[in-house]
């Protein structure tokens, strides 16, 4: 069976993965890109950007694994854009670009599904109104024995969490007070019991966590 992993989620020390006030030109609300920070310098994230250089220390050694082995993603509508309830024009293509990063299948879990859109690269967004159980299903077939990502935002990690579908999690905690916005943990009391937990912090402050399932 294909793993169903989590990657360089961002949360502050208050359990916020975005801010409040999402919106076109704010995608993580009142946050900003202060959760983000860390992950820009990286040499990962210089080439999902198409560029060369970047650092290789050690957040770059916890956040390239990323796209190992992944045959599909799943991501929460609000990733996906900044419209909410019904779709007002299907012009919107996410915030990648024509070549988004992924290069494979995605799934987006909304409540007004819509016809998929074919990008360049692979990617392909499907809208898909269903539990986790059911969306996860459409998705590893769609792997087709690879694995599958959630992608987030925190909303959705948390209900695959709640529904005990995740293998691996790893967040970034990053040392700053939201206050307010979309948290992860709560409604997850004793998560780290199904899980072993490692963590290290790095020069910038951040402190890494996996979450790896105790084997059955």
């Amino acid at each position: 069976m294909s793993l169903v992993r989590v990657h360089n989620l961002s949360l502050s020390l208050d359990g916020y993965g975005t801010g409040e006030g999402q919106s076109l030109e704010a995608p993580f609300g009142h946050a900003g890109d202060r959760l983000h920070r860390w992950f820009f310098p990286t040499r990962t994230f210089h080439t999902i950007l198409g560029k060369e250089g970047g650092d290789t220390g050690v957040e770059d050694a916890v956040a390239h694994t990323w796209n190992d082995g992944i045959g599909a993603e799943i991501m929460g509508r609000n990733k996906f854009g900044p419209q909410r309830g019904p779709w007002q024009e299907y012009e919107w293509k996410g915030w990648w670009g024509p070549n988004p990063p992924f290069h494979t299948p995605v799934f987006i879990m909304t409540h007004h599904p819509r016809p998929s859109v074919e990008m360049a690269g692979g990617t392909t967004f499907h809208f898909v109104d269903g539990s986790p159980h059911e969306v996860l299903a459409q998705a590893r077939e769609a792997a087709a024995g690879l694995d599958v990502r959630i992608g987030g935002g925190p909303t959705t990690v948390r209900a695959f969490l709640a529904a005990d579908l995740v293998d691996h999690l790893h967040v970034a905690v990053v040392p700053i007070l939201l206050g307010r916005g979309e948290r992860l943990w709560d409604g997850l009391e004793g998560l780290e019991q199904r899980f072993h937990v490692e963590s290290f912090t790095a020069p910038s402050g951040v402190t890494h966590l996996t979450f790896t399932r105790h084997p059955a």
